[in-house]
């Protein structure tokens, strides 16, 4: 189904999708300022309190790739509503959480229903949004939203923690959930029905399961390998784990008639340049994020709060961003050269923080002149890393596809955070140690350097793999037409 949404029915439905998309992404910073509450009253200890935070993320990125092509098989309206249904009733049961155990199944839970949420928000906002003015505003939106949630999520959870306790930092979601679980029906178009007999053959079970696995077992071994080491048995066990699933999933990809990602979405420039550009999105903005805070507080003397108010520019930059430049230079100069100007200003950004963030450095000189830059790209990589990708892709497969690419762009984020976190440890355990302060600062200096150096090769990465001229927009088909050949819907066939 194809709906243009150019008239009043486009604020609604930006709202609706935007306003879910900032809760999703505030769940991966805003418990970090709430840990040493949550360990006192959960008897929570280092390792558990690791866990409230890798609990989310695990799940976050495995399940993407059985979401997207879950959305693509049952219909995107249907599952944004089982996503947010599940994400408001496991953010109700985490604020009510009597023990440990409970937090980390809900934040488990909290993780799956934001891998439905997002491809089938963005298969949504590609599907809608298809007049070029309209598109453009509604993917930026969208990233300025999860940027915003990235950024001010720590100083949200500081306040909600120190004002009405730690509960609330899941609480807070019920009441924006069950506000969207209302609207949806009323401002969203309706899926068609679904041929009950049709969808376990087209979700491919099997392939799901070791695709979904190895991608579970790849996160855990990046958020392990810091603490554990790489002769760790549980971290060898892993490691050895991603690699038997992945060769698995690779195998039913090629002989099982509706494979998780059709074959010819990867043939597609668009979307191999979407997928590697996502990869390097996650690698160098979310380590910078967690970078910055460490050296602000183990550097500088912040607090958890302080650390989280002094990102809040960002988060306000971003957005202001996102809403009056972004859509213009993306009509003005297309996808591949935001994408391009975004990371070379997440680069110098990140590569301004690691010169300046160090002993006796003020944040008027060393913080706030470098995090401009930063927060001016941010926007600008989200949507150029994701947009183009998704207008090649027929909208039958556009979960699918966003699936993958946010599957690239959480494994990049977890494997980017494991190197650089490695890199800084190995650095200062050569110099002096964490006792020194110097040695200390300089490891997380150069671990934010690398970041930098990471953004910049998204950079050469997008000159190189996106063409110079946007994908024309695939056909959009409808349940009325006909699927064009080499296009599968029903069974993984080629028609």
């Amino acid at each position: 189904m194809t709906t243009k949404t150019t008239g009043p029915g486009g604020t609604p439905v930006l709202l609706l999708l935007t306003s879910v998309e900032l809760l999703v992404f505030l769940e991966v910073s805003i418990v970090n300022v709430a840990l040493p509450a949550l360990g006192t009253a959960l008897a929570l200890g280092s390792a558990g309190l690791a866990w409230v935070v890798n609990a989310y993320q695990l799940t976050f990125g495995g399940f993407q790739l059985i979401a997207g092509r879950a959305v693509d098989v049952l219909g995107r309206r249907r599952m944004f509503q089982a996503g947010v249904a599940l994400f408001t009733g496991a953010s109700l049961l985490a604020g009510l959480a009597p023990d440990a155990a409970t937090l980390l199944a809900a934040r488990a839970l909290q993780g799956i229903a934001a891998a439905v949420v997002v491809p089938a928000e963005l298969a949504l906002l590609t599907a809608l949004f298809t007049e070029p003015a309209a598109h453009r505003r509604a993917f930026a939106v969208w990233s300025a939203m999860a940027a915003a949630g990235a950024g001010a999520g720590v100083a949200l959870g500081g306040v909600l923690t120190q004002v009405a306790g730690w509960p609330w930092i899941f609480l807070i979601n019920v009441p924006v959930g069950v506000a969207a679980l209302i609207a949806a029906p009323r401002v969203l178009p309706a899926d068609p029905p679904v041929d009950r007999a049709s969808v376990l053959p087209r979700l491919n079970l099997p392939g799901a399961l070791a695709g979904t696995g190895c991608l579970l077992a790849a996160v855990f071994l990046a958020a392990e390998l810091p603490g554990r080491g790489v002769t760790d048995p549980v971290a060898v066990t892993a490691g050895i784990t991603a690699v038997l699933l992945g060769v698995a999933f690779t195998v039913n990809q090629r002989r099982h008639r509706a494979p998780i990602l059709p074959p010819h979405l990867l043939t597609l420039p668009g979307v191999r340049a979407g997928a590697v550009s996502n990869a390097l999105v996650g690698a160098s903005h979310v380590p910078a994020f967690v970078l910055l805070s460490m050296l602000l507080q183990e550097t500088m003397g912040y607090s958890a709060m302080a650390a989280g108010f002094a990102v809040l520019p960002i988060a306000a930059i971003n957005m202001a961003v996102a809403r009056t430049a972004l859509p213009r230079a993306l009509r003005r100069y297309g996808h591949r050269a935001v994408l391009a100007a975004g990371m070379t200003l997440v680069a110098v950004g990140t590569a301004g923080l690691a010169a300046g963030l160090h002993p006796g450095a003020t944040y008027a000189t060393a913080v706030l002149p470098a995090s401009v830059l930063f927060a001016a790209g941010l926007p600008a990589v989200f949507v150029g890393a994701t947009a183009p990708a998704l207008k090649a892709v027929p909208a039958e497969h556009t979960g699918s596809a966003s699936g993958l690419l946010n599957t690239a762009q959480r494994l990049g984020a977890a494997l980017g955070l494991t190197a650089l976190t490695l890199l800084a440890t190995h650095w200062t355990a050569r110099h002096g140690g964490t006792a020194d302060p110097h040695a200390l600062s300089d490891g997380l200096r150069l671990a934010l350097a690398g970041a930098a150096g990471l953004a910049a090769v998204g950079t050469v990465t997008t000159l190189a793999m996106l063409p110079r001229h946007g994908p024309a927009p695939t056909r959009q088909s409808t349940s009325a037409e006909p699927v064009p050949a080499t296009i599968d819907t029903t069974d993984g066939e080629t028609r």
